[in-house]
Order: structure tokens, then C-alpha cells, then sequence
């Protein structure tokens, strides 16, 4: 039954890191399974290649988390593969719903994450600010066209992957900013192996890296990290909030317009803007079923915790 959840959890994240805006570390971190995450990554080694000949397989795979790792790993696999076209359609055709439920989601977190900070002083208010606006300045940050050589999916892997393991901060978010979002979305839809491994091997490399600075700064500096964290997904609120009206467009790998610059508007000025329909009270209610699930996963992290 553990490893059940923790497949779910996994499909949880990979739906999360999806749409552009919503971290997978988010639904890590309120899930329960955070630190146990970047402590399982962190523990890739080098060293557990000769643990394998010296201490045989089983006592490796114990070593290295392995059951933990697959389990999840499977999971998030399983819904990227499976809800990439589903999620892709949403946002096409319902955005307003599905970034309603998204933002329910990220405002719930953020509550959950601060109330892990024990102390309230004044180095964890300036981290909160801080995180506040490396938040917004991310979300609301210049979008580049970079063409999908090699060399960009490596690096953008690397990159994404930092933000895919950040509360708050979406990985995806990251490949649009770098033009690199459409690309890989369709590798992911169409089954385009070779440029997938490219990007795979990016992730790998920054996910080795970044995972060992986190997972430093929570054991020295917990109360202030996780403040930073918290004013990461407040300062990246703005980003998944339903009615955008857009400025300007970009053209994507295909030659597709896209939206580059929106500005964030409420519901009545946006039917005015847009001549749509704001769905406000479907919106409100998708809304509060986001912070039903992230307190629903909040409590059974707490109760499995308990029993364990």
C-alpha cells in the first residue's frame, strides 16, 4: 500500500511538472516525501558502482533508496507519457479552469511550507522578501527563442531540472522562458528518443548538482531556506493566476504564435478585455478543490508519518 501512494505521489508530480507555472517540488514537499527526495538524489554516487561489487546488488539497491527512486520515478514517468496530451488539450481549450485549480494548489503550499518554518525573525522575513522576488522576476522574466540544437536541450535540462525540484519555481515554466517548452513537450508526444536522452542527460547532470546544494542548505540553514522557498511560490502566484490578458506574442519552433508578455487581470475587466466569459464562480470552485487536495495531501503525509 506504501508504495501504491508513493506511485501516486510520483504521477502527482510528473501531472504537475507538466504545465508551465506548477512545480513537482511542490507536490513533493506537501506530500511528505521532500527531503527523503533530495536525500535519495544526493546519495547518487560514484562510490555505490564499487558498493555494488563489494557489497553485491541487494545491499546496493538498499543503499542507493532504489525501491523509493523506481517507485516514484515510475510514477511521474507514467503521468508525463500519459497526461502530456490531456493537459496540453486543457490548457488549450479550459485554461481558465485548469490554472484556477493550479492556483488553489501553489496558494494552499505556500501556507503549508511557512507554517514548517519554526521561527519568525527577522533573517527569515528578509529570506521571505527575497524569495518574494527572485519569484516574480523569474515568472515574470523575458522569454528567448532558442532553437532546439543539442547543446540547448542539455543545458536547458540542467537548468529546468533545478526548478523542477524548487517549490514553487516550475520547470516547465523554465523551458518557456527558454523557448524550449514546445519542443520538448512534442519529443515527449511523439516519442522523439534521441532528443529526449539529449534533455534527459542535461537533467541528470543539474539534478546531481543542485540536489547536494539543497539538501546542504536545509540541514545548516532550514528555517531561513524554507522561507525562500515560501516566497518562491508567493512571488511566482502571479504566473498561475487565470486571467491574463496578453501583450505581446512570440513565435514558437513551429512558427505558432505564443503568448510572450500578459498582464494579470481580475475576472470582470478580463470579459471586458477578452470578450469571454470569465467563468469566475467554475474558476472559484476549481480554486478551492486545489486547496482541498493540497490539504487532503497534507493530512495523509501527516497520518502515514504517524504510522510509520
Amino acid at each position: 500500500m506504501e508504495r501504491i501512494f508513493l506511485f501516486l505521489k510520483g504521477m502527482a508530480m510528473g501531472a504537475a511538472d507538466v504545465v508551465p507555472g506548477v512545480s513537482g517540488g511542490t507536490i513533493a514537499f506537501i506530500s511528505g516525501i521532500y527531503e527523503e527526495l533530495l536525500l535519495t538524489i544526493r546519495n547518487i554516487h560514484p562510490r555505490l558502482f564499487f558498493s555494488l561489487f563489494r557489497k553485491g546488488l541487494p545491499a546496493t539497491w538498499r543503499e542507493a533508496n532504489g525501491s523509493f527512486l523506481a517507485v516514484l520515478l515510475a510514477g511521474i514517468l507514467t503521468s508525463i507519457l500519459t497526461l502530456a496530451k490531456g493537459i496540453s488539450w486543457l490548457l488549450e481549450f479550459y485554461p481558465l479552469l485548469i490554472w484556477g485549480f493550479f492556483f488553489g494548489l501553489v496558494m494552499a503550499s505556500c501556507l503549508l511550507i511557512a507554517r514548517q518554518v519554526e521561527r519568525w525573525r527577522t533573517d527569515t522575513l528578509l529570506s521571505l522578501v527575497l524569495g518574494v522576488l527572485l519569484g516574480w522576476i523569474l515568472t515574470q522574466g523575458f522569454a528567448f527563442s532558442l532553437s532546439p540544437t543539442s547543446f540547448n536541450l542539455f543545458i536547458g535540462g540542467a537548468i529546468a531540472i533545478c526548478a523542477m525540484i524548487l517549490p514553487g519555481i516550475s520547470g516547465s515554466f523554465i523551458l518557456l522562458i527558454l523557448g524550449l517548452y514546445q519542443p520538448v513537450l512534442s519529443a515527449v508526444k511523439q516519442l522523439q528518443f534521441s532528443t529526449l536522452l539529449i534533455f534527459v542527460c542535461g537533467c541528470v547532470t543539474g539534478l546531481m548538482v543542485f540536489s547536494r546544494v539543497l539538501s546542504w542548505c536545509l540541514q545548516h540553514y532550514r528555517a531561513m531556506t524554507l522561507a525562500i522557498l515560501t516566497g518562491f511560490m508567493v512571488g511566482s502566484l502571479g504566473k498561475v493566476w487565470p486571467w491574463k490578458i496578453t501583450r505581446a506574442y512570440r513565435l514558437d519552433s513551429h512558427g505558432q504564435s505564443v503568448p510572450l508578455l500578459q498582464d494579470s487581470v481580475l475576472p470582470h475587466s478580463y470579459q471586458g478585455l477578452t470578450g469571454q466569459a470569465p467563468m469566475t464562480f467554475a474558476v472559484v470552485a476549481l480554486m478551492l478543490l486545489g486547496v482541498m487536495v493540497v490539504l487532503g495531501l497534507s493530512r495523509a503525509a501527516s497520518v502515514q508519518e504517524a504510522r510509520g
